[in-house]
């Protein structure tokens, strides 16, 4: 990693889009700053546009789509991307699973939750349980052999998972934050990022941010990815001088200035 301070004014000049985890990326300590919001907008009116690509559930997302100066979200780790429809008035929802299979997915994952928390007695669902659609998410422990103990458990049960700054996540199809952001940029944007991988960069902060610093050459972690460096086998290749929120407004300003 090298410090983004250090990135010369056209290192980013191919990027078109920027993709950015939320969470501690664009929140810091929970809060969104205002001039974090500039920021997005400030990329927008430039052209660029700007997709976060979260862990945060269907109602956060639905809610981003809807008033952020984004051009849509993916969430819940890649279960759902919501864009708002062409009148600006309402949300236009896609996911992971088909229609024929989202009822079945979301019974078999109710269960799991119940198998989960008979395994790990200690594990609560994180409050906002109750707005997800396609993901379990449960409330990270502060010790590690218990996070461990959590994510074996979700495997153990058939499920998928990772572990951001917030949350354990399970959910069911094989997919992560990478797959769909690949499903995505073709079917709404035209964009095969296998092709044009150098028109996209991804800002984030979190063990769940890994695939997509593996794949994409523009990638920016916020000063706090150090704590979890140790879990991503791919570091970002530029880090941020702060954490969430002004690292990012760092990474708006190096993109535009490659504009």
């Amino acid at each position: 990693m090298q410090a983004l301070s250090a990135a010369p004014p056209e290192t980013f000049r191919s990027v078109r889009f920027v993709l950015t985890d939320m969470d501690e990326t664009l929140t810091h300590q929970g809060r969104l700053s205002a001039a974090t919001y500039a920021a997005l907008e400030q990329l927008q009116a430039a052209g660029i546009k700007v997709i976060p690509v979260t862990a945060a559930p269907a109602g956060w997302c639905d809610q981003m789509a809807r008033m952020w100066p984004v051009d849509g979200v993916i969430g819940e780790n890649g279960g759902l991307f919501f864009r708002r429809t062409p009148d600006g008035h309402g949300v236009m929802r896609t996911f992971w699973h088909g229609p024929d299979q989202l009822a079945t997915m979301r019974g078999r994952l109710e269960a799991i939750g119940h198998s989960v928390r008979h395994r790990v007695p200690e594990a609560t669902h994180a409050d906002d349980q109750p707005f997800r659609q396609t993901s379990l998410a449960f409330a990270r422990p502060q010790d590690k052999a218990a996070t461990r103990h959590l994510v074996e458990a979700l495997h153990a049960e058939g499920a998928d998972a990772t572990v951001n700054n917030l949350w354990v996540l399970g959910w069911l199809g094989g997919y992560d934050k990478l797959a769909m952001t690949r499903r995505v940029m073709v079917e709404n944007y035209g964009v095969d990022i296998d092709a044009q991988r150098d028109a996209v960069l991804y800002a984030g902060d979190s063990t769940n941010d890994a695939p997509m610093f593996g794949f994409f050459r523009h990638t920016v972690g916020m000063s706090t990815v150090r704590e979890y460096l140790s879990e991503i086998p791919t570091w970002p290749n530029w880090i941020a001088a702060g954490p969430g929120g002004a690292g990012f407004v760092q990474t708006a300003e190096a993109v535009l200035a490659g504009r």
